[in-house]
């Protein structure tokens, strides 16, 4: 068991470099297994979600070999048996976007439900409504989703809520499908445009992603490719909000500035200095923080991602911020991790009331999910006296080298093992 140790009252400053979007990469990753041949993949990001990601593809049959630090090559030609070993994929919600790709390439496939984060439920109903319009037959039994079909047809699928797992799922399982797909009430994130640029570098013929309506041409035979993954926009948005919490000045490198705009929007509205250069932006704070309204939504709103670190900086602003989740059920139970370091925060449903404090005191929190550790890790930067942060796996599924990184920046914080007595007296 390891946690982190944050020395707090830090004023973060200097550079950091954003790796390879997670988002992006846990979908693309299992599309290659639609190539007749080896994708190169660049711009990977070092993390726990996509090591297991290997780790699955290796026990399908494929051959994954690290060409450096960042970069994959991945040769899915010796898959045959389209069953995900249940203890592998039981921990990660994007492992159900094998479900896609297994069955265009098999025709049936065999995947747990969902793990992950534990912030809501998380509905397979609009994925498994466009496998069975594509003409596959779906069924859950014993917590595996199984999906088989003769043939995958293309279909005119409506999406009954914007979901960016059934965009990509649907579009995944289509892209060999018989004839022409039509998606629509489509999510609009930039990983599933960053997904369809990727299938269509490999002869996959997708038109309009990004776009509330996707249409997807199926193709016979898609191959092998090298491609970049788009920067992590979740990631930035992070050290920007770590920037504007501490009162720093950090220019955040490798970046796509249109894909910040809703966060940029937020934080300047903070009292943060948001400046835009190509591919990087500087996030700068010098006055108090003040109070901001925010609802989170569906793609270019303010991403739901984003919602508990934008919320840890509000708990230190001048007055009174509303901030409602328009996504997820349950994202507010990072909020008694803020409330132990002093944060006033009332929440009723998908609402949090945020009575701004002049500061936060350290106290002993937990990262209950990835992108609530990401809150509780700023605030524990912010906050008054050394803060002590448990289960911090989660934090680890979707952020890079997170010690080296915020060190870099001026950081004191340092990860330790627990001994075994102490290990022994948590449990």
């Amino acid at each position: 068991m390891e946690k982190f140790i944050v020395q707090g009252d830090t004023r973060l400053c200097g550079e950091v470099t954003i790796s390879g979007a997670k988002n992006a990469a846990v979908a693309i990753i299992p599309a290659t297994i639609l190539a007749q041949g080896k994708c190169v993949i660049e711009n990977i990001p070092n993390i726990s979600d996509i090591t297991m990601l290997f780790k699955i593809l290796r026990a399908l049959g494929a051959s994954v070999r690290m060409l450096d630090r960042t970069t994959v090559e991945v040769d899915t030609t010796y898959i045959t048996e389209p069953v995900v070993p249940y203890e592998l994929a039981r921990y990660m919600r994007a492992s159900y976007y094998l479900l896609g790709t297994l069955l265009s390439r098999c025709n049936r496939a065999s995947v747990s439900m969902p793990g992950g984060c534990n912030f809501g439920v998380r509905p397979i109903d609009q994925h498994m409504k466009g496998f069975e319009a594509l003409g596959a037959t779906v069924s859950i039994d014993s917590g595996m989703i199984n999906a088989k079909a003769d043939m995958l047809l293309g279909a005119h699928i409506y999406f009954d809520v914007v979901s960016v797992g059934a965009t990509i799922n649907v579009m995944l399982a289509s892209v060999k499908a018989k004839g022409i797909t039509i998606l629509e009430n489509c999510a609009k994130e930039p990983h599933i445009v960053d997904l369809a640029n990727f299938l269509n570098s490999m002869g996959a013929d997708i038109r309009g992603a990004g776009t509330d309506v996707i249409k997807i041409h199926g193709v016979d035979i898609l191959h092998g490719t090298t491609y970049s993954i788009i920067p992590d926009q979740i990631e930035a948005g992070t050290y920007m909000v770590a920037a504007a919490a501490t009162g720093g000045d950090v220019l955040v490198k490798n970046v796509i500035p249109k894909h910040l705009e809703a966060i940029t929007e937020k934080l300047e509205k903070a009292g943060a200095e948001v400046t835009e250069y190509d591919d990087s932006i500087r996030v700068t704070r010098e006055g108090e923080l003040s109070k901001v309204n925010l609802k989170t939504m569906p793609h270019p709103g303010f991403p739901t991602d984003m919602q508990p670190q934008m919320t840890a900086l509000l708990s230190m602003a001048n007055g009174t911020s509303i901030v409602t989740e328009g996504v997820w059920d349950n994202r507010f139970r990072y909020v008694d991790e803020l409330r132990r370091m002093g944060a006033q925060i009332q929440v009723d449903g998908k609402v949090a009331v945020v009575e701004g404090v002049p500061r936060l005191t350290a106290a002993p929190v937990r990262a209950v999910d990835l992108r609530a550790g990401a809150a509780v890790l700023i605030a524990a930067m912010a906050a008054h006296g050394v803060t002590e942060i448990e289960d911090i796996e989660h934090i680890e599924r979707g952020y890079e080298n997170i010690v080296e990184k915020l060190e870099a920046l001026g950081a004191d914080i340092r990860k330790v093992v627990l001994p075994d007595g102490e290990l022994k007296a948590a449990l």
